[in-house]
């Protein structure tokens, strides 16, 4: 999925014969998208910056494979960290976190982070809507009101190998906030 940047994604992409697909809506349109497209019984979201490390996937697989719907790393459990989160966003995820925990009961560490695995039959059943940086927050959400089966495995983020970051912290931290109080009333 490509957002029509600027650096040699596509470039890069296209040398491993990858399909690439454009979206310039935001990241929940991208992975709407991207999931949509996607082959395969499990389906691994990722970002493109090289932020993630991909000796995890065997371990977002094997989640899947030994019987959960959904795998999310975490950066804030043990064996898990990061290299590129300021305090302040720390402190917003922390504060998302126990609010998304406190209303529908669960014991996530981590929903800001887009390194996750699905079981393909559970995907349509998220009906996700959100088009930009919310997404991870509503599947976090959905996740816990359908009551689908969810672990979390540690996870390190490396600080991104180059471009700039389309997460604006304030007006993101807004969407979030927003994506948590419109589901407090949705069904």
């Amino acid at each position: 999925m490509d957002g029509y940047s600027s650096d040699k994604t596509v470039e890069i992409a296209k040398k491993f014969d990858a399909k690439v697909i454009y979206d310039d809506r935001g990241k929940g349109s991208a992975l709407r998208k991207g999931m949509k497209v996607a082959k395969g019984d499990i389906i691994i979201t990722m970002d493109a910056d090289c932020s993630h490390k991909s000796t995890e996937i065997c371990l977002l697989m094997e989640a899947i494979e030994s019987g959960f719907d959904i795998c999310m790393g975490s950066r804030f459990i043990q064996g898990g960290g990061t290299e590129d989160m300021p305090w302040y966003r720390k402190l917003g995820n922390k504060f998302f976190v126990y609010l998304v925990n406190l209303l529908w009961d669960m014991n996530y560490s981590d929903l800001c982070y887009g390194y996750r695995s699905f079981r393909r039959s559970c995907i349509k059943n998220l009906n996700l809507k959100s088009d930009g940086f919310g997404v991870e927050t509503e599947i976090a959400i959905k996740v816990a009101k359908k009551k689908l089966r969810v672990i979390e495995i540690p996870s390190y983020e490396k600080s991104r190998r180059g471009g700039e970051g389309k997460l604006k912290t304030f007006k993101d931290g807004f969407v979030i906030l927003k994506t948590i109080i419109h589901e407090m009333f949705c069904d």
